[in-house]
């Protein structure tokens, strides 16, 4: 199969000079295809049985909705920052994101989760989701740093519990939905939405947005990004298509549902790995919610954001967060360029 490299999301006057290679895939995890996008030339780990071959991968959970596309400016600045030594690979959630019509997907042959997930689009099969991908695209030996954000960093820490053999040194979670979802401010607002008019918005969406042609849906996105000074370079068309837009809205059901008490014995067996990065204008996390954790786990890293950066820091904060997490990475990788 030929590789296409591009730059599949960036923001207008970025301030990263030089084109990093962008690869995008789609493969067939637990029945469900997966969009991933993977920065660097490293596009298949197994393939490459040289001393070149990355002894670690920095490994990009996202937020909901799970659209992989808005993260890739600041997976761009994070494997600039850290001078291109590691690749890094965003995953979509399970339903988030469908393949273009005449976009192959991969499969892999000796894959022993390739059985349905029950509930995969759920809270739980989206972690069990991720655990897969992991045990078959990634090989053992391989170090891995991964990064969650919003629900993602919920995802991050079931992984941790979930999954202890993956050989994971550090886990950042920034601006950790973890907790009281349904009691932020903003949890407030979307719980009614999402809990109990749920089926109202799948109705709606599914007749607005089922019977509307290709060609519209791609102008609505087109001034859409153009309003927020962002632009595309491949079809993000999944944002506009009820059975992703339904998905986004059962996770998210389920967070407000579930996503209630920290979970304090996985974050305590696990602390020296975790980094927590608090904002301080975030309605998905109030500072309430940092001082709480910083109280009980006063010898954890747990910041407090000192930028007003926004909880959705991919869309106008990315540089500053990629500069930021390399630089906590720093003794890591030194770590891991000294064992190779």
């Amino acid at each position: 199969m030929g590789k296409k490299m591009f730059s599949p999301f960036s923001e207008m006057n970025s301030e990263i000079k030089e084109e990093i290679p962008v690869h995008e895939e789609f493969t067939l995890c637990c029945g469900v295809e997966t969009q991933v996008l993977k920065c660097g030339p490293w596009t298949n780990l197994f393939n490459d049985q040289s001393a070149n071959r990355p002894k670690l991968l920095i490994f990009i959970i996202p937020g909901n909705p799970g659209f992989s596309a808005f993260y890739v400016p600041f997976a761009k600045a994070l494997y600039s920052s850290v001078n291109r030594r590691f690749p890094v690979w965003i995953i979509s959630h399970a339903g988030h994101v469908l393949a273009p019509k005449d976009k192959k997907i991969l499969a892999a042959s000796d894959d022993p989760n390739a059985q349905e997930i029950k509930d995969i689009y759920g809270l739980r099969g989206q972690v069990e989701h991720k655990v897969a991908f992991l045990r078959t695209h990634v090989p053992k030996e391989t170090k891995l740093v991964v990064i969650g954000h919003s629900i993602g960093s919920y995802f991050a820490l079931q992984i941790l519990k979930h999954a202890p053999e993956l050989p994971i040194i550090r886990s950042f979670l920034l601006f950790p939905t973890i907790e009281r979802m349904s009691e932020s401010p903003n949890g407030r607002i979307a719980t009614p939405f999402l809990c109990w008019l749920r089926y109202a918005l799948y109705v709606s969406s599914y007749l607005l947005l089922k019977p509307c042609p290709e060609t519209i849906k791609s102008w609505l996105i087109k001034m859409a990004l153009q309003r927020m000074n962002l632009q595309s370079e491949f079809s993000v068309l999944s944002v506009l298509e009820p059975f992703c837009l339904a998905n986004v809205a059962y996770l998210g059901g389920q967070e407000m549902m579930e996503v209630v008490k920290r979970d304090n014995e996985t974050i305590k067996e696990h602390l020296p790995k975790l980094t927590f990065y608090y904002g301080t204008i975030d309605a998905w996390c109030p500072t309430k919610y940092y001082e709480d954790i910083k109280k009980d786990f006063p010898e954890g890293d747990i910041r407090l954001c000192e930028k007003k950066i926004a909880h959705a820091f991919i869309l106008r904060s990315y540089q500053e967060m990629a500069d930021m997490v390399a630089d906590w990475l720093k003794d890591d990788l030194s770590k891991v360029d000294i064992v190779t």
